[in-house]
């Protein structure tokens, strides 16, 4: 029993140590595995939820990013905001600028989905662009992405399919930013027999035709779209994209987690950065403190966005001020604050202080000569100033989370004798005001719908009412120069256009900028291929972790 015994303990000990070889060599491969895993994982926080991921509904940025790894369009935009193919490989215009007609690709399937025979995508065909912008317009839809295509279309025929690979568009009058337009997220490609299936429910039923495609939704908490294992295109060596397994997308809602979550390796990315955070990461010029580097990358851009204070000029309405009324009290507010100050103290030297204009910097007609009117010059201002009575109080209405800004403004301008109280308002109740013109000064922002100075130069234009136009400006030189713009083929010529419609609005002042934003996007050491541009629209079928 003895030599039993003692041969049993022997193997017993070496039972023991076998298993904790095999243990750890089983723990070791799936620590391995799951680090192997996370390198294929893109991961993400938004600190806004979604509303929902079907495109017709991509009002937001946010939602913006989703539809972007989820569908496609005919056309897209490059990191230059350059148009380039996508669904269509080429196009035509015609002479007289009414019609669009795109050649497809043949090679382009849609997602799986239960909607399709054995839940197998089918191929994408010119009907389904028909479709699409069909019912982008159909007011069952209720998109708030019409105004795409309402009045722009013809109202008889819009849309055609010439055949299985051929699709036509035709418009009411030429209109030189349609193919911007169609880079939109509104424009996305989605097949119908899908859409019918799940009605309303293709909110969290998406298809389309994109590199990723959803894979699990709880809504408030995390989103996780994976890789679509059939999408049609290639990177420059004939390698199948997307080089990720999936996006995970958490809604942690206060930006101080999110940035905890960031430095603790939780996250590969993050997009801007809370004030409250700026002088940790940031230098005073807007670059990465060198304690950072190599901890991390920081992606900057010019970006597409534009601070401004509105100023309401229909004196028709009880709200607006006299005292605004008077172009000489708006120039000289335009040139009573330090905009250089502004941008160098509260925001780290992030952005350009707005002396060339409502054109941003990236886009055509943007004027690098014309500075002199918003340059800051406070006895110009003081000039500007003599003999009005500037005893009438502004009230500007602000959201809490620009008031550091605003409330530098307000007393840069009393030295003038101007007197502006901050009102704070909730962003919503802002945009509601600003909308039925109850607000006479606002603060306010616009992000290019896309990527052409049409999109803030239709802010002024006196046919458009609130939005854009929630200066009510009217101006029958800017109106006729607006208005040719829109039909004009010579591109030189539509810059003088450009150019001078922004110099008219310099000299009126319907609106005041303050500073051309920029993008900031703090990214992992190890995240390659990042992709974006100054719509700060993010595209992650390149991506890679290494």
């Amino acid at each position: 029993m003895a030599l039993v015994h003692n041969s049993f303990l022997y193997l017993y000990g070496m039972t023991k140590k076998v298993f904790l070889f095999l243990f750890v060599c089983i723990a070791f491969m799936s620590c391995q595995q799951n680090s192997q895993s996370n390198q294929k994982i893109f991961r993400i926080n938004q600190a806004t939820g979604i509303e929902s991921l079907d495109p017709a509904f991509a009002k937001s940025l946010w939602m913006m990013w989703h539809a972007n790894q989820l569908f496609n369009r005919l056309v897209e935009n490059d990191a230059d905001l350059k148009i380039k193919p996508s669904l269509a490989k080429s196009w035509e215009i015609s002479e007289d600028r009414l019609h669009y007609t795109f050649h497809l690709r043949t090679d382009v399937f849609f997602q799986e989905n239960d909607a399709f025979a054995n839940g197998i995508g089918r191929k994408m065909t010119a009907q389904d662009v028909v479709y699409s912008f069909d019912r982008i317009i159909d007011e069952a839809t209720n998109s708030p992405g019409a105004w795409i295509f309402n009045d722009k279309v013809d109202s008889i025929k819009p849309f055609e399919a010439l055949d299985d690979s051929t699709f036509q568009i035709n418009l009411l009058a030429p209109y030189n930013p349609m193919l911007n337009v169609l880079s939109m997220m509104y424009a996305s490609i989605v097949p119908q027999e899908v859409v019918k299936k799940w009605g309303k429910d293709f909110r969290s039923h998406p298809c389309g035709t994109g590199p990723f495609m959803l894979e699990y939704w709880d809504e408030g908490n995390i989103v996780v779209h994976k890789k679509n294992n059939h999408y049609w295109e290639k990177d420059s060596a004939g390698n199948m994209l997307p080089y990720l397994h999936a996006i995970k997308c958490t809604f942690i809602d206060s930006k101080a987690s999110e940035f905890l979550m960031f430095m603790q390796g939780k996250l590969d990315f993050m997009n801007g950065l809370d004030a409250s955070f700026k002088d940790q990461l940031l230098t005073k010029n807007g670059n990465l403190k060198d304690a950072y580097i190599g901890k991390m990358k920081l992606n900057k851009k010019a970006y597409l966005n534009i601070e401004y204070l509105g100023i309401l000029l229909d004196n028709s309405k009880p709200n607006a001020y006299s005292l605004l009324q008077n172009v000489n009290v708006r120039n000289a507010i335009n040139k009573g604050f330090d905009k250089q100050k502004l941008v160098a103290y509260l925001r780290n030297n992030v952005g350009v202080p707005a002396q060339n204009g409502m054109i941003p910097n990236g886009l055509l007609g943007f004027d690098t000569n014309q500075q002199k009117i918003s340059l800051y010059d406070v006895e110009a201002a003081k000039q500007l100033l003599k003999g009005i009575d500037t005893k009438e109080q502004l009230k500007l209405y602000v959201p809490d989370m620009y008031e550091d800004r605003c409330s530098f403004i307000a007393s840069q301008l009393l030295e003038l004798g101007i007197h502006v109280k901050i009102e704070i308002i909730q962003q919503g109740m802002l945009r509601e005001k600003i909308s039925q013109s109850t607000a006479g000064l606002f603060w306010a922002t616009w992000i290019a719908d896309y990527a052409d100075a049409e999109s803030y130069l239709s802010m002024f234009y006196s046919k458009n009412t609130a939005p854009p136009n929630y200066t009510r400006f009217k101006n029958e030189a800017f109106d006729k120069l607006y208005e040719a713009s829109l039909k004009e083929q010579n591109e030189a010529e539509k810059e003088k256009q450009y150019k001078a419609m922004d110099k008219i609005i310099r000299e009126q002042a319907p609106a005041i900028p303050l500073f051309y934003d920029e993008v900031l996007h703090f990214l992992k050491p190890n995240v390659q291929g990042w992709e974006s541009n100054g719509l700060n629209l993010i595209s992650l079928k390149k991506v890679s972790k290494q």
